[in-house]
């Protein structure tokens, strides 16, 4: 498997683990990076694949993960419009945004880092989304 070495570096759950397997080896790359910098940056953060591809937890509330795509691999961030970064591009209708990788470490790390941490420190509440029937409402204080 892809990911192999990361079950006991980074505890990642075996579902995570298994979604890279049966990607092209290009993609597995790219995934396994995501994989190592997601946990090492986020390790409060529960990890599951949720709607078919990996994502990163807190709270319960959706905050980054990526997804195979037919010419890419997307790594979203679901409150990433908030974040106020270049390179990463509106996706959907709520407040997520993406960047499309199409090699490992395309991103810089430093940058990957930086939008890693507003992840954590801007969200708007995802877990309750359903419950507001699609109302979106800030987590962090200021958004809005």
């Amino acid at each position: 498997m892809a990911l192999d070495w990361a079950v006991n570096a980074m505890g990642l759950p075996q579902d995570v683990l298994d979604y890279a397997a049966g990607l092209p080896p290009e993609r597995a790359v790219i995934c396994a990076w995501l994989a190592e910098a997601l946990a090492r940056h986020l390790p409060e953060a529960e990890v599951k694949v949720w709607h078919g591809a990996p994502v990163w937890f807190l709270s319960g509330n959706p905050v980054a993960g990526y997804f195979n795509r037919k010419a890419h691999v997307q790594l979203l961030f679901w409150s990433g419009q908030s974040f106020g970064e270049p390179g990463l591009h509106p996706e959907g209708k709520f407040r997520a945004a993406e960047a499309q990788l199409t090699a490992p470490g395309q991103i810089d790390p430093d940058t990957l880092a930086r939008w890693l941490a507003k992840a954590r420190d801007i969200q708007w509440d995802y877990a309750n989304i359903v419950k507001r029937k699609g109302r979106l409402e800030p987590l962090t204080p200021g958004l809005g």
